[in-house]
């Protein structure tokens, strides 16, 4: 029988070296993600599911623990409603109404956050290409307010020849995008509610729960956004209690409008915010910090089970003492990699920690912004002997409190900028310094970029204009023209 070349079938034999995370390391990547008030619900819901694992008496009355697990704060029933708003506009229009694109965005206490600038701040920590800078920033310009991309790529490739003189192809986009989508919060840069969560549900430790939440979107959209959960039972073989269970935790834990959640969390007052390290600084110069662990307590494994185990090895068992034995032996094994994957998250921080303080010696001794040092993931990666990857998860939504005030960690973070004499300064010093500028200027007649470039020189930054118009639109400054 003939063939066609086309159905004809090759064999090739090729070498490929390839790393697969073990249970274990993706475990400790997700922890290493948490923020502390993220930590203690993971920890709270671990110690609810997990029979072989318990606190220290002594931690949980300390920290005033509940037994069961607590109910909705108000970011959850906020994520809750804004789900159900989003799934009852499926099928019409799964835009979700919060405000204008860029704009600066209002929030409880009154404070405001720029939702670009957020981002930009996120973007200018990656290492990318003249070109790739160019594609993201494109792209963080055409996110809809609730951070989503609605835009096909291969409109936005024709929007950036047009307007930017920039030839790309969509797979080009589509690359930068992805990296977009690594960024804080989890869901920014998706290009439907479908993706938005999913992203959500990838960044969540893996557990049989979130891996039936995943399943359940991705394999049951259309029952799932219909709210057709009795079809989905059943597809899943579900009893009518889990189905509610896992209905409910999509509910509160899922976020369809993450490009809100960045204004909710920056723009919130200082009191609100948890932080995840804390810096002590005395009248002799002494640095020190301490790794905040809020109400999460020391854990470890039920030593009743433990003894269960050691007994009943090696001994003859029937079938239900054996089927008692497996349990047993699964919910140790997994205390034991949730204790250590809890140790080796602190041990991180702490090292990443202690390196930035090192680095930024001058800064955390002043509080000045003028004695920040250029640093990037990179540099504090080469120092602790981290992955670059492991530093950036470690930075994502901590925060830091200092005799200065509370910053978020990445704060810390920037790029550096040669001067006229030949000395390397951080962009946010000279960002500082071109707002002082602005501040200062006769508000009739406000400064052209030109103009600025003379004056920054005059100060020892000789930066180009094209460079002033980046960091003013980084810092929210209008043109000139627009801030008569």
């Amino acid at each position: 029988m003939k063939q066609s070349l086309s159905n004809i079938q090759k064999q090739e034999q090729r070498q490929l070296l390839q790393q697969h995370l073990s249970a274990q390391q993706v475990l400790v990547v997700k922890m290493l993600e948490m923020p502390l008030a993220q930590l203690e619900d993971n920890v709270l819901r671990e110690l609810d599911t997990n029979p072989s694992l318990e606190p220290d008496y002594d931690d949980r009355e300390a920290a005033d623990l509940p037994s069961e697990t607590p109910g909705k704060s108000d970011e959850e029933e906020r994520r809750e409603d804004a789900l159900n708003d989003a799934l009852d506009l499926m099928g019409k229009d799964d835009r979700l109404p919060y405000g204008g694109n860029g704009e600066e965005r209002t929030v409880e206490d009154g404070n405001t956050v720029s939702f670009i600038d957020t981002l930009n701040e996120q973007m200018n920590l990656e290492e990318l290409t003249d070109e790739e800078h160019r594609i993201m920033e494109y792209l963080i310009c055409s996110l809809d307010d609730d951070g989503l991309l609605r835009k096909d790529l291969q409109t936005i490739a024709d929007e950036l020849a047009i307007y930017e003189n920039l030839f790309v192809e969509p797979d080009e986009i589509e690359a930068v995008l992805l990296r977009l989508q690594e960024f804080d919060p989890a869901g920014i840069g998706t290009r439907n509610l479908k993706e938005c969560l999913l992203v959500q549900v990838e960044r969540m430790t893996a557990t049989p729960q979130t891996m039936l939440m995943y399943r359940i979107i991705n394999e049951c959209y259309d029952d799932f956004s219909n709210n057709r959960w009795e079809r989905i039972a059943k597809a899943l073989r579900l009893s009518e209690q889990q189905a509610e269970d896992i209905r409910r935790e999509i509910r509160h834990r899922l976020n369809p409008k993450p490009g809100a959640a960045l204004g909710e969390v920056q723009g919130r007052s200082l009191q609100q915010i948890t932080p995840d390290f804390i810096v002590h600084v005395d009248y002799e110069g002494d640095i020190s910090f301490e790794l905040n662990n809020g109400r999460v307590p020391q854990l470890h494994v039920v030593k009743e089970d433990e003894e269960l185990l050691n007994e009943m090895s090696g001994t003859q068992m029937t079938r239900e003492e054996k089927e008692a034995y497996d349990f047993t032996r699964n919910n140790v094994e997994s205390a034991r990699q949730y204790i250590e994957a809890l140790r080796q998250r602190n041990s991180t921080l702490v090292l990443t920690m202690e390196t930035i303080i090192k680095m930024q010696r001058p800064y955390f001794l002043s509080g000045d912004e003028n004695d920040l040092r250029p640093m990037v993931l990179k540099n504090v990666a080469e120092r602790t002997g981290l992955d670059i990857s492991t530093i950036s998860r470690v930075s994502r939504e901590k925060y830091v409190q200092t005799p200065w005030g509370t910053f978020p960690l990445r704060h810390f973070f920037s790029e550096g900028y040669e001067t006229k004499d030949g000395e390397v300064t951080a962009t946010k010093v000279i960002k500082a310094a071109l707002k002082e500028i602005i501040d200062n200027e006769d508000k009739k007649r406000p400064l052209s970029d030109e103009k600025l470039v003379a004056l920054m020189t005059e100060k020892g930054y000789p930066i180009a204009r094209r460079t002033i118009a980046k960091y003013r639109e980084q810092l929210g400054i209008p043109s000139a023209r627009l801030r008569k």
